[in-house]
């Protein structure tokens, strides 16, 4: 495994101790389809939250980890969710879009930032 996949999938698992920690019920972690992949599937008080984890480094080239979902992301995010959604029969759930945004600092000490219905 590359050193950019080991950093994306130990943010995931971060992000998921965390989500477990605040309350949130794990449903799914790396949900596919052929239109593409949902990190986190969680509930929260009865709504169905879509997680994207995006893990940087500090200080790196391509910006903050949160700033990486642009509205191309978002417009994936969205149609792969109404797949998830129609193919567990939740089509009729409140759904909430968050990010959780994990930077690795030079200590390898991971900061998360935890954005409610970021889109």
């Amino acid at each position: 495994m590359d050193k950019r996949r080991a950093t994306g999938r130990r943010g995931e698992e971060a992000a998921a101790r965390y989500l477990a920690a605040k309350g949130y019920r794990l449903l799914n972690r790396n949900w596919r389809c052929r239109l593409g992949e949902l990190d986190i599937v969680a509930e929260d008080e009865g709504t169905i939250v879509i997680v994207e984890v995006r893990t940087r480094a500090a200080h790196g080239r391509f910006g903050t980890p949160a700033e990486s979902v642009d509205i191309r992301k978002q417009r994936k995010l969205a149609a792969v969710a109404q797949v998830y959604l129609a193919q567990t029969g939740r089509q009729h759930a409140q759904v909430r879009f968050d990010v959780i945004a994990c930077t690795v600092g030079s200590d390898g000490e991971m900061d998360i930032e935890h954005i409610p219905g970021a889109m």
